[in-house]
């Protein structure tokens, strides 16, 4: 596993428009762990990606009704089996962690990585998103020096008062202790 002009290698690339330039390029300091499933709950479909490169179906589901018009983003999704998309490339800024601060820090999208694992906040994540996930983050870190095990938060740590990703279900203890 690599990184190459900012695209994983392994990863499957799914280009989203949901993205633009960083500040600085160089300032890659904080990795952003969030949940997300749609509709919620539920796993499959692939209606991630369709909600990050703007092809959700609001007629699909009652719910995508809501959200279709969203322009969000991540880096990275791990789905249930493990398979990873990338959707921005590492050097670009990804629309994934919303009004947010980070050790006194505003704006956590200028200086992250965001990276979606399908799941919610209450169901178990699986051994493969742990799996990929520990070996995504040590190539992160090995490729961005600024990134530490001390700089990964949980959504629900860069913006408490909206967020509750990745939740309890999430094991920190059994993440941190692989990384």
């Amino acid at each position: 596993m690599r990184i190459d002009q900012g695209w994983l290698s392994t990863a499957t690339a799914l280009a989203s428009p949901n993205a633009d330039q960083r500040p600085d390029k160089s300032d890659i300091s904080l990795l952003v762990i969030h949940n997300i499933s749609l509709p919620p709950g539920q796993f499959g479909g692939g209606h991630v990606a369709e909600l990050f490169t703007n092809t959700l179906d609001p007629n699909t589901h009652p719910y995508f009704a809501e959200i279709a018009n969203l322009k969000v983003s991540a880096h990275l999704l791990i789905d249930r089996e493990g398979v990873v998309i990338q959707f921005v490339p590492f050097d670009q800024r990804a629309w994934h962690a919303g009004v947010s601060a980070f050790a006194g820090r505003p704006a956590c999208n200028d200086f992250s990585i965001g990276i979606e694992l399908e799941g919610t906040d209450t169901d178990p994540y699986t051994h493969l998103q742990y799996e990929r996930l520990v070996k995504i983050t040590q190539c992160l870190m090995a490729e961005y020096p600024a990134l530490s095990s001390e700089r990964v938060a949980g959504h629900s740590d860069i913006a408490p008062d909206r967020k509750t990703d990745p939740g309890p279900a999430f094991d920190w203890a059994r993440f941190k202790a692989l990384i």
